[in-house]
């Protein structure tokens, strides 16, 4: 069970999120409207939520994801991948509010590159995408440290997404979400896979807190299929956050 959650409040810089989608630039306005929704969302599911005032100096420091791993024993700060991101990892009062609830926290030292966006827990164990913005360095200092702590962790070849969580999320109870690449990959064979249909491959970026499942709005075969395995399901519009590459994940660290 999750108690804790970080997220930031979006800058107005937002609208200059890295970005690879051809869907616009986000609306500020509407943005800011989504974040508090999802807040809602997550209150909604029993966790308290510290909120972290925006940082206009980095368009996408929202997707606060990226920039941590929290585990039941340490947090461990990232170094990303994305070279305008990487003094978000720095950031003072993201590393105050992990200190107010770790004594344990580690970070990734240079040359590895890891955002925690490639990053999918199940227990103990943690699956890490190779990606544009996580490296082998990167995932092999993150499993030192997973280790460290009797933990585990083991490394996922991915070619078509920007994150390893953008095609593939673990919902507890032995149920995974998973479109494209990731439906035939042999390490996932042993859980319970539901397919998320190509025209709804964003829908696969679902969060579990609590026994709810957070799904992003507008995908109804995966809140469909959520629904049949038993869930509490809410929905969050996250479509602003869809045109700069993010998604429910991105937008929180939950612990």
């Amino acid at each position: 069970m999750f108690k804790n959650v970080i997220v930031r409040i979006p800058s107005k810089t937002v609208v200059e999120g890295i970005t690879s989608a051809d869907e616009g630039k986000p609306i500020y306005e509407k943005a800011l409207v989504q974040h508090e929704n999802y807040v809602m969302a997550l209150t909604k599911a029993g966790v308290e939520v510290t909120v972290l005032e925006p940082k206009e100096e980095f368009p996408d420091s929202c997707f606060v994801e990226d920039v941590a791993l929290c585990t039941k024993h340490c947090a461990i700060i990232t170094r990303p991948g994305a070279e305008s991101r990487r003094l978000e990892a720095e950031l003072p009062d993201m590393k105050e509010a992990l200190s107010k609830f770790y004594d344990n926290i580690e970070q990734i030292k240079e040359p590895g590159t890891i955002e925690a966006g490639d990053i999918m827990m199940v227990g103990d164990h943690f699956y890490i995408g190779l990606s544009d913005r996580t490296n082998e360095e990167g995932a092999k200092q993150m499993i030192t440290i997973l280790e460290k702590y009797g933990l585990s962790g083991e490394t996922v070849e991915l070619s078509e997404m920007l994150h390893l969580k953008t095609g593939v999320n673990y919902i507890e109870n032995n149920n995974m979400l998973a479109v494209g690449e990731f439906l035939t990959k042999e390490d996932f064979q042993k859980y319970n896979l539901i397919e998320v249909p190509e025209e709804e491959a964003y829908g696969a970026n679902c969060i579990w807190v609590n026994d709810y499942v957070i799904v992003p709005e507008g995908y109804p075969t995966v809140q469909a299929e959520i629904e049949k395995l038993g869930y509490k399901v809410l929905v969050v519009d996250t479509s602003e956050y869809r045109k700069i590459d993010g998604g429910l994940s991105c937008l929180s660290l939950r612990f």
